[in-house]
């Protein structure tokens, strides 16, 4: 791999030393390779993009069925209606998130790199999209090496053109979460886009052309941290992609009918395939290294090396330290080791109370906030007077009636309307007088709550303390 141009020279006296600091990118061009786990990782292509782009498509009681509405700040998720209130239901997804994280790489490495990171779906279209229109590996190869001329031009443009209608799609789709979809779709026919959704469409589309189409393995290598850290979660059992040497070496080239014994061979006929296929332009065969991000490419190329040779399949495979170590013909991983069972004991707790805590959620949110102007004022008959403000959420989609009622002292009134009428997910700024007479409770701050309640349904009620002042 050439190096960079800035180096270190070390003069020791009797000779000097050149040291590079780092590595010039040398641009790889992945081979095309087909197989069971190629097939595969299509087929989580097609998964992830169809429910990516027609997410934002799907309708739920007359509205959009995910939607971020930042502007008016509610969330709908299907029958789900979230509230900034609810910011506990994200601490818990993304927690849920980073369990299944570290118990998936505990298990199986980076398969989740491998088959649905989205720079490696959106690199496997790009690819897909440069093979269709500049030819294979070598054609791609002699393409770029060639001059200039009108053909290699129009392929380029091509292939940038259609680079750039993706990513411009997929910047559509994306903010299509935020915005409702249809009316973005109605505003982008008629160029009349906000500032902010013009500005996010294209930023996202730009970073999606500019992470698939230009730096592709860069951003697995040197941007993503999930490679840097991922060896803190990797054990000897962990299910990784290994070359087995004891099987492969010493390596060479030979006749498709010869003996590799006969020979003094291993299976290995060095043909470099493992090397062309892989996105990250790494050979498998120096040991597990931190750029691989366990796709499989270059099992499937090897698998059919060995097939055209008639040798068993599996010198490049999914594999264990343990598995290769002990010369094991499969891998045994120890599934039920102690970091599994923790991690596995963890998640499942923290799923269970978030399904649950969905479960009993209550759709109504109240917020009791004190009249600042008018702590406590004495009132017609010498009653004392508390203001307050209920900041009252209805958080289901259809219109109810709540009753107000206050408890916590005797003789404790309602002054003001005791129902309020609410919209489907409204959100309204009640005012709330109470009253108490003279003389039933002692100067000082008394606990008190409110409840407030959905006439005509049982369950749907909320409790919340708050205090009333007596001078």
């Amino acid at each position: 791999m050439a190096r960079a141009s800035l180096k270190i020279v070390k003069d020791s006296g009797e000779a000097a030393t050149e040291q590079t600091l780092y590595e010039v990118r040398r641009k790889i061009y992945p081979r095309a390779v087909s197989g069971w786990f190629a097939a595969w990782r299509w087929a989580l292509v097609w998964a992830t993009q169809f429910v990516f782009y027609g997410g934002p498509w799907l309708t739920w009681n007359e509205r959009q069925a995910v939607l971020f509405d930042i502007a008016h700040r509610k969330f709908y998720i299907f029958g789900l209606v979230f509230w900034p209130q609810d910011i506990i239901y994200l601490a818990i997804l993304l927690i849920i998130s980073a369990l299944a994280l570290f118990l998936f790489t505990a298990m199986a490495g980076r398969l989740w790199c491998g088959y649905a990171c989205p720079q490696t779906v959106y690199t496997e279209i790009f690819l897909w999209v440069e093979r269709l229109i500049e030819g294979d590996r070598v054609r791609r190869m002699k393409l770029d090496r060639d001059a200039l001329t009108p053909r290699k031009f129009a392929r380029k443009a091509a292939k940038h053109g259609v680079w750039i209608a993706i990513a411009l799609w997929t910047g559509f789709t994306f903010v299509g979460y935020f915005t409702p979809v249809r009316e973005l779709w109605g505003e982008a026919v008629n160029l009349s886009t906000g500032p902010w959704e013009t500005f996010w469409c294209l930023f996202y589309g730009f970073a999606t052309y500019g992470n698939a189409g230009w730096m592709r393995e860069q951003v697995c290598i040197y941007m993503c941290p999930y490679a840097r850290f991922q060896s803190a979660m990797f054990d000897e059992d962990t299910l990784i992609i290994t070359y087995d040497r004891e099987r492969g070496e010493p390596r060479g080239s030979r006749a498709r009918r010869a003996d590799p014994a006969a020979l003094g061979l291993g299976h290995c006929v060095d043909c470099d395939i493992c090397v062309q296929v892989c996105p990250t332009g790494i050979d498998i065969r120096d040991g597990l290294q931190y750029q691989c991000i366990s796709c499989a490419a270059c099992i499937d190329g090897c698998n059919q090396v060995m097939d055209r040779l008639g040798y068993p399949r599996g010198l490049i495979r999914y594999s264990t330290q343990h598995a290769v170590t002990r010369r094991l013909t499969r891998a045994q991983a120890r599934a039920f080791r102690p970091r599994v069972l923790v991690y596995s004991a963890i998640l499942c707790g923290v799923i269970i109370a978030a399904a649950g805590g969905l479960w009993l959620r209550v759709p109504l949110k109240v917020d009791v906030i004190r009249d600042r102007a008018a702590i406590a004022r004495e009132v017609e008959g010498g009653q004392i007077e508390n203001v307050y403000r209920l900041q009252i959420m209805n958080t289901a989609e259809t219109a109810r009636i709540f009753e107000i009622r206050a408890e916590g002292l005797p003789t404790l009134q309602l002054a003001s309307e005791p129902r309020v009428e609410l919209g489907a997910t409204a959100s309204r700024l009640v005012p709330v007088r109470l009253r108490l007479q003279p003389g039933a409770a002692p100067e000082g701050t008394h606990r008190i709550e409110f409840s407030v309640a959905a006439v005509g349904l049982e369950g749907v009620a909320v409790r919340e303390k708050s205090v009333f002042i007596v001078r």
